[in-house]
């Protein structure tokens, strides 16, 4: 019997089947949010965000994470990251690995939309989406978000990596 779920709902084997518009989101203007697999679903294992992001644009400033990694899968278009020292530039299939403990930050690299799915590992992460939506634009109150997430953010960062990489 084939069942199909129109929300995240798990199937009497614990499976879990998530529709393409399934899961909350929320747009910054520079960087969309859609919560697909949250880490409660996984045991704390990994979460997983889709971001899309508009032409040119980028997605955060400089960055650090102290407990997760992200894994970033292109779905469409051209990812550019910054991941410590390096520059790179990942295409439509290419994934892209920021390791916790690396300063980094990510754009759109083109003048199309880009879209990635963001794998974070171990789950827990994507609350911090779910806070600063609730803050948003208020950036006066993310220190503690920051603190609670043992995120640090270099906010300076963000003219010198938009003129460096002719970005928004």
């Amino acid at each position: 019997m084939e069942q199909k779920f129109s929300d995240l709902s798990p199937s009497q084997s614990g499976s879990l089947l998530i529709a393409a518009e399934a899961g909350e989101k929320f747009d910054t203007g520079r960087l969309g949010i859609h919560w697909k697999i949250n880490g409660a679903q996984t045991g704390g294992r990994f979460s997983v965000v889709h971001h899309e992001l508009p032409p040119r644009t980028l997605a955060a400033p400089l960055h650090r994470h102290h407990r997760e990694d992200e894994y970033s899968y292109v779905l469409l278009g051209s990812l550019g990251a910054l991941l410590g020292d390096d520059v790179v530039r990942a295409e439509q299939g290419a994934w892209v690995f920021k390791p916790r403990g690396q300063w980094h930050t990510f754009w759109n690299a083109a003048d199309t939309p880009c879209g990635i799915i963001e794998v974070i590992s171990p789950g827990g992460f994507e609350e911090y989406f779910r806070e600063m939506r609730a803050i948003w634009p208020n950036r006066t109150k993310a220190v503690p978000l920051l603190q609670k997430y043992e995120l640090d953010m270099d906010f300076d960062s963000v003219p010198r990596l938009c003129a460096r990489f002719g970005l928004t």
